[in-house]
């Protein structure tokens, strides 16, 4: 676990804080239809962070995502992603300042528009919100947030 939210050197730091594993109850989450989410961050090789989240959707299954944080062929911080629904998707190191001076976000280019996620740590503990919105004419719209803390291992 991350004991800190001290962002890394190099081009993975910025997810540094991330590494480990991660749980949300549905108690600790602001959307529509709260499910329990565990996500685990890990160094992946040399240059890669990877990502597996596994969100429990009760008698509907589990809804899957894995993804590499990494070097993108400009040389800058993304991700690629892919989901078990068969959808995929890459987006790069983006501006989360809005939120927390101290966050960490990404945007990607989806089919109904442009998406953010982010990560900043929790007030008052170890561990991390997370939130994925999409832009609107009127900036963000925020449709998940999610706060995780250190899985019991």
């Amino acid at each position: 676990m991350s004991p800190s939210w001290n962002k890394g050197r190099g081009l993975l730091g910025p997810p540094k804080p991330l590494l480990g594993s991660w749980t949300s109850p549905p108690e600790a989450q602001e959307s529509r239809s709260p499910s329990p989410c565990d996500r685990t961050f890990a160094d992946f090789g040399k240059g890669w962070i990877h990502l597996e989240a596994v969100w429990d959707l009760g008698p509907h299954g589990t809804y899957k995502e894995v993804a590499f944080f990494g070097a993108l062929p400009d040389g800058s911080l993304g991700f690629y992603s892919f989901t078990n629904d068969g959808k995929k998707s890459e987006g790069k190191l983006a501006d989360g300042s809005d939120v927390r001076p101290t966050a960490i976000a990404f945007e990607a280019q989806m089919p109904a528009g442009l998406a953010r996620m982010i990560y900043w740590p929790l007030d008052g503990g170890t561990g991390f919100n997370f939130a994925v919105e999409s832009r609107t004419k009127q900036g963000w719209n925020r449709f998940l947030k999610q706060a995780f803390r250190p899985k019991a291992e």
